[in-house]
């Protein structure tokens, strides 16, 4: 039987792109593709700028759990906990990369359990049937295999020909986002981002409100 590897699992308010402000369970799935998520690796890494921890399963939550239902489950008691009241519940898969585990099964599973099911994925695997909301944040030198979903978020400014918002733009996506790096240049690269929204509008500024407002 299949074990997921989950970091952590905690009930808070989305904070970025077309979802922004909606309750759900952030469940952060172990691992990435693109960087081992240690910092003696970043420099050489395919993704380098990363501002998140999904070494590990030793976050809020976390652990490995033997099975889609035992998955389920725990996702529906991390909601629970909260005790929510109204509303469709929503978990949003994220990582490191959810799409290294996240299967057919789990997806089946955690629906079953009366979720709505959003992924956040770099896009260099393809998204199983049945998600309800996808959201790809493609990255320089990593080919994009998911080419259609709800949203596209890029994060912007990248240096690289192949990160550049134009090469996207043919893709089929419902919204494109511009969300500034969050690095040393975080002024100027905010600046940098409206700038282009302004100059090409079918980008639209995607800022990470959960920060700003002291949100985990």
């Amino acid at each position: 039987m299949k074990t997921y590897s989950i970091k952590e699992a905690y009930v808070t308010l989305q904070g970025e792109g077309a979802q922004t402000g909606r309750a759900a369970v952030f469940l952060r799935f172990a691992g990435c593709n693109l960087w081992s998520g240690l910092e003696r690796d970043r420099a050489s890494a395919i993704c380098n700028f990363c501002d998140t921890d999904f070494v590990g399963t030793d976050g809020e939550n976390g652990g490995k759990f033997s099975g889609p239902d035992a998955l389920a489950a725990h996702v529906k008691s991390v909601w629970d906990s909260e005790a929510p009241e109204g509303g469709a519940p929503y978990v949003i898969c994220t990582g490191g990369e959810p799409l290294l585990q996240l299967d057919t099964p789990a997806i089946a599973a955690i629906k079953a359990a009366g979720f709505e099911i959003g992924i956040e994925t770099n896009g260099t695997l393809v998204a199983p049937e049945g998600l309800d909301w996808i959201c790809v944040s493609p990255k320089a030198n990593a080919p994009i295999k998911q080419v259609s979903g709800n949203e596209l978020k890029l994060v912007f400014p990248q240096d690289e020909a192949e990160a550049q918002p134009s090469q996207f733009e043919s893709l089929q996506f419902q919204h494109f986002f511009l969300q500034p790096k969050d690095d040393r240049a975080h002024a100027q690269n905010i600046a940098a981002t409206a700038a282009y929204c302004m100059k090409h509008p079918k980008w639209r500024l995607s800022l990470q409100t959960h920060k700003l407002i002291g949100l985990p």
